[in-house]
């Protein structure tokens, strides 16, 4: 049975994307295929040959094995800055059947697909589209990654009550380590465990 995955965050720089190679080497160790999506990207490395790369495409294509970072990645900006200003700068509209087609095309080739977001659940696409716009487009339930620092249960909860509010399913959520360890670690955690109303599916450690 195919599935998919929309994976948001408590904020930007978080660990979304080590949250979802995570997932990509946790699937494929199970036999799965799993491909990977990031339909918007702020902030890109101009290559060799012109090309725009974002670093989060790039680490969830090595994972993967993917090499059509078009279908990949259909709206990518060279500014880090957030999706609405740097499509309004550079001129463009993001539209929502352009990624959802993307997502069909890739959806048809694996087992588990999962779509990365850009920043939070209600960070703005354009000035009347949000991220949750988009995940209600492509109709997939929500991982959560939550990044474990000063003020996280707040913004977990409320992201996970904003997500089951928005009408999708809450499949499960992701505890990363994205700074050094927080003072009273597990007994945040158990406290996360315990108010949000989905399964920990994985715990990730800090890595420098």
């Amino acid at each position: 049975m195919k599935q998919g995955f929309f994976i948001t965050g408590t904020d930007t720089e978080i660990g979304k994307t080590h949250a979802a190679v995570a997932l990509i080497h946790h699937h494929r160790q199970q036999g799965r295929g799993v491909l990977a999506m990031k339909p918007v990207a702020s902030g890109c490395e101009i290559l060799a040959d012109g090309s725009w790369l974002n670093d989060d495409v790039a680490r969830l294509a090595a994972a993967s094995g993917q090499t059509d970072l078009e279908l990949m990645n259909p709206y990518r900006f060279l500014p880090p800055v957030s999706p609405h200003i740097a499509a309004r700068q550079a001129g463009v509209e993001i539209d929502l059947k352009v990624i959802q087609e993307h997502c069909d095309r890739l959806q048809a080739q694996a087992d588990v697909l999962l779509v990365e977001g850009a920043g939070g659940w209600l960070a703005p696409l354009s000035d009347s589209l949000f991220m949750a716009d988009l995940a209600q487009a492509l109709a997939l339930p929500v991982i959560l990654v939550v990044g474990m620092r000063l003020g996280c249960i707040n913004h977990a909860l409320l992201t996970a009550r904003a997500v089951l509010d928005s009408g999708l399913p809450l499949a499960g959520w992701v505890a990363n380590c994205a700074q050094p360890p927080q003072a009273a670690y597990a007994e945040n955690l158990a406290t996360l465990q315990r108010h949000i109303p989905a399964p920990l599916l994985l715990e990730i450690p800090h890595q420098p």
